[in-house]
């Protein structure tokens, strides 16, 4: 069961994100509107060193108020493959390159109001980048043990990294290890 589209109106166009309000069928024939956030997308990185640390950055959010610690992330380049943008974004952020790749899930953000769909990767065999890239300036890199996954799990309130990280234990810690 799904909802029929009757009407799309763009309401506003942004850099990052678009905005429309779909005027929409309910499957008991009810007429209603939904307000819908479109976004390219993002590529999400899990970078886990021969440490079992996990790499990650703590930037000031204004939506949040407040500076937050998460996993390596970044918006789509249109037509820009998922893979392509977490190695950019992994390098742009961190300034290190990793020799394995896996990725993990693709998942929405949150699909009751916005259509970003997330790829979370994870990423080993880290290392620093021979070449100096321009590092984003307000970023900065932090560490932290993936296990025990209790602290880690409660210094994070970003739900991108929550679900990379818990994707990324299952991976290399499986159940019944």
């Amino acid at each position: 069961m799904s909802n029929l589209v009757l009407r799309s109106n763009p309401v506003y166009k942004g850099k990052i994100i678009n905005l429309r309000v779909d005027e929409v069928e309910l499957p008991d024939g009810r007429r209603t509107t939904r307000e819908i956030i479109e976004h390219p997308g993002a590529a999400v990185i899990v970078p886990v060193d021969a440490e079992g640390r996990v790499h990650m950055v703590r930037q000031y959010r204004d939506a949040a108020g407040e500076s937050l610690l998460e996993l390596p992330a970044g918006k789509l380049n249109p037509g820009e493959d998922p893979l392509d943008c977490a190695r950019r974004e992994f390098r742009e952020e961190l300034g290190l390159l990793a020799d394995g790749w896996k990725q993990l899930a693709s998942f929405y953000s949150s699909p009751g109001f916005c259509d970003e769909i997330l790829h979370a990767f994870l990423a080993t065999g880290l290392h620093p980048e021979e070449e100096e890239t321009l590092r984003e300036a307000f970023v900065t890199g932090e560490t932290r043990p993936l296990e025990p996954l209790d602290r880690l799990l409660a210094e994070l309130r970003d739900g991108k990294s929550i679900a990379g990280i818990l994707l990324a234990h299952r991976e290399l810690f499986p159940p019944g290890r």
